[in-house]
């Protein structure tokens, strides 16, 4: 995806690049780990970064593929977690990759047209975010 973008854009870091299944805010790493590894396997499938939007000034790309895995996925951590006491936010799930969190034209324009190449989701993992980094803490398979 990086080619499809304008030389020079101020993009977020590719480390950061990620699409969240359930945003938890502060929460025992232990505890919530402990549920999601008595999460099932249901089987990988296939997402490819499609298009583009925006929240605010923030650009982002779209998901595409095998949206209702994914939704499927999404749907079986939110319940679990929200069963062991952590609810998450309930707005509508919009799966993306922010791309930048500048209000750039050109980059939301080059979003656009962008298809990428499908890869296979086989794992998610649970992440930890301090000051704006991210550090992987455990995955699990899908």
């Amino acid at each position: 995806m990086h080619d499809a973008l304008p030389p020079g854009a101020r993009l977020t870091r590719p480390s950061k690049w990620h699409v969240t299944l359930v945003f938890l805010g502060e929460a025992p790493i232990d505890a919530v780990a402990s549920v999601l590894s008595a999460l099932p396997a249901a089987g990988s499938f296939s997402l490819r970064l499609s298009g583009g939007g925006r929240f605010g000034s923030a650009a982002w790309a779209g998901v595409d593929g095998e949206l209702d895995a994914l939704g499927r996925l999404r749907e079986r951590v939110r319940a679990a977690l929200t069963d062991a006491g952590f609810p998450s936010d309930s707005r509508p799930y919009q799966p993306h990759l922010t791309v930048t969190y500048r209000g750039d034209g050109a980059v939301r324009a080059a979003l656009a047209g962008h298809a990428s190449p499908p890869w296979t989701v086989d794992d998610f993992v649970l992440v930890e975010s301090n000051d704006g980094d991210y550090r992987p803490l455990r995955s699990w398979p899908v």
